[in-house]
């Protein structure tokens, strides 16, 4: 007697469907191995869990907000071999954002700092932690719109409680009245509350420039920076431009030139 139409439904009215996309091959792989029932069961129970926490990540990525998928796993570390390997290794565990502090990633452009601190954030999801990354300038624009529809508060409480914030290109752009304001308050909420990871293409003793208000920016500076870990992207930009091709001989043909016949 084949079991499977009543089995069916029972495991969708179980919400446990997702067992019906490798029933059959258990099946079968208990048979061969002559399986006990137990061992049998603690397969399926083993891919549905697998499932679900893969659905998860899936989630937790979309809502990353990420702009591409950028891994450690294909971080070029020889390119620029300055990179203390050893220290992003260790931030790739994602204790920091357990202990909920910053990591400040510094350098020059195209030195890898967007794909570093993407790559954090994608460790930090798989471990299951919550991630939005976002720019200085979407950030701060995303809470003065939310401002004008009378939903600043809500936004705010939003990023403000994600596991780990990462702000990609701080002081980029320097920061206007109230937007300093708005990042202020952030990191001050966030403090000791939530981990960040800040990009910039400004050297570290730098940052405070971006400010306006130079008080606001020291007192912001000072909840960030403590018990950060300071990351120093130095070496060849990834985006380099292509060599020009070496020029070749002339194909053009030559006009002969006229004469009698």
């Amino acid at each position: 007697m084949n079991p499977m139409p009543e089995l069916s439904p029972m495991l969708k009215q179980l919400r446990l469907s997702g067992i019906l996309d490798s029933l059959e091959a258990r099946n079968r792989e208990a048979i061969e191995n002559k399986l006990a029932y137990p061992e049998f069961l603690a397969l399926l129970v083993g891919d549905e869990i697998a499932r679900r926490e893969q659905k998860k990540l899936q989630t937790r990525l979309r809502r990353a907000n990420f702009r591409t998928h950028k891994t450690l796993e294909d971080f070029d570390f020889d390119f620029n071999p300055k990179i203390n390997r050893a220290l992003i290794q260790e931030l790739a565990s994602a204790r920091f954002v357990e202990e909920k502090v910053a990591v400040l990633i510094a350098g020059p452009c195209g030195t890898g700092k967007s794909h570093l601190a993407q790559a954090l954030g994608h460790c930090a999801a798989r471990l299951g932690h919550d991630v939005l990354f976002t720019t200085q300038s979407q950030l701060l624009g995303n809470l003065n719109a939310a401002r004008a529809t009378g939903s600043y508060e809500r936004r705010f409480q939003t990023i403000a409680r994600v596991d780990l914030l990462i702000i990609d290109d701080f002081g980029l752009k320097p920061l206007r009245p109230q937007q300093d304001e708005d990042l202020h308050d952030l990191i001050g909420e966030r403090y000791e509350r939530g981990a960040t990871v800040v990009t910039s293409n400004l050297e570290f003793s730098e940052w405070g420039e971006a400010f306006p208000n130079r008080l606001l920016g020291a007192a912001t500076l000072d909840r960030l920076r403590h018990n950060a870990h300071r990351v120093v992207l130095d070496g060849d930009s990834y985006r380099a431009p292509r060599p020009m091709p070496k020029a070749g001989k002339s194909t053009v043909a030559k006009t002969p030139k006229s004469g009698n016949p």
